[in-house]
């Protein structure tokens, strides 16, 4: 009989150690979901040979912009505790922190592009480019 009581608390010591284990896996997971979301729309949403296109007649100006409005409205309404940021034993400031981050992303969603545009992802995405020659001829 002690034997079958030490068998079934050994069991529920696995169930909670596997539950403990999923809790935190859970929260770990949930930490990056904005970022994966990143990735997720700039490598599988966004159709990059005509996003390429926008950039190279002009479009990047926009993107650029965008980016310094990123910048300047992140660093007003979150600033970091003690005034600056901390990467790699380097301490930039509010404002320099913030680019550092945005170029980041900016870096990411390019790679994200490249990989798309190698072919790396091509059975993940549907872009019909059978349709694109009959919307540019119809503007």
């Amino acid at each position: 009989m002690d034997a079958l009581f030490q068998l079934l608390d050994s069991l529920l010591q696995l169930v909670v150690a596997l539950w403990s284990a999923f809790y935190a896996l859970i929260f770990l997971v949930l930490q990056y979901v904005p970022l994966i979301a990143w990735v997720a729309f700039w490598l599988l949403a966004v159709n990059w040979v005509k996003f390429r296109q926008v950039l190279a007649s002009g479009g990047w100006i926009g993107l650029v912009l965008i980016g310094f409005v990123m910048v300047l409205i992140w660093g007003l309404v979150s600033p970091p505790e003690g005034g600056h940021h901390s990467f790699f034993g380097l301490s930039p400031s509010n404002f320099y922190g913030k680019m550092i981050y945005v170029t980041g992303l900016y870096v990411i969603m390019f790679l994200c592009g490249s990989v798309q545009l190698s072919g790396a992802v091509r059975s993940l995405t549907c872009f019909d480019e059978a349709e694109e020659p009959a919307e540019a001829a119809a503007h």
